[in-house]
């Protein structure tokens, strides 16, 4: 796990997706523009998890969620925190945002439904969304859908799943974010 001191700011739990890892390249461009505007992060290593298959295809998704839970936590009781994943990292960061209070979310191709897990839920608070109008696992309608409701920011690109060539755009956007939070005009 890579993490910075805290800051006056805030800090940010950035989660990686399913079989990826926390120097992945997309986390550690978000870490890398956090650091820049001042708040803290960490990247949590989920690798473990992901390789109990014994557990569901997904690996051991509830210990996921513990392990972020406990680590938010701790975050939320030193000051402002944003939850902030990729695909699986983004559905654990939204449910989590419900038991712990956090400034704002940023998610990247989340998962609206999968299988017997409880459809992806959030806490009311600024929400930034990237997601690709290709993505083969999610259909960009059901993340709109979800979205709308909340009022959630939605930067649909011209990507699949893994937002591999939009990984600058996906930076830009959390910019955005956390610039808001600061501002107190989040949104």
């Amino acid at each position: 796990m890579t993490e910075t001191t805290m800051t006056t700011r805030g800090h940010c739990i950035l989660s990686h997706g399913f079989e990826s890892g926390p120097d992945a390249t997309k986390v550690t461009a978000l870490a890398e523009v956090a650091q820049r505007l001042g708040w803290s992060h960490e990247r949590p290593d989920y690798t473990d998890l992901d390789a109990c298959r014994e557990v569901s295809d997904l690996g051991d998704v509830p210990t996921r969620l513990q392990r972020l839970l406990g680590l938010a936590t701790q975050a939320a009781a030193r000051g402002p925190l944003v939850l902030a994943g990729s695909s699986l990292g983004a559905w654990i960061s939204a449910r989590v945002s419900l038991q712990v209070p956090v400034a704002g979310l940023f998610l990247m191709a989340p998962p609206i439904a999968m299988g017997p897990a409880p459809r992806l839920d959030a806490a009311a608070v600024p929400t930034s969304i990237v997601h690709g109008w290709d993505d083969e696992l999610i259909p960009a309608a059901d993340v709109v859908e979800w979205a709308r409701p909340r009022r959630a920011r939605v930067l649909l690109v011209d990507d699949s799943h893994r937002l591999s060539d939009n990984v600058q755009a996906s930076v830009d956007a959390f910019a955005a974010l956390l610039d808001g939070l600061s501002q107190g005009a989040a949104r």
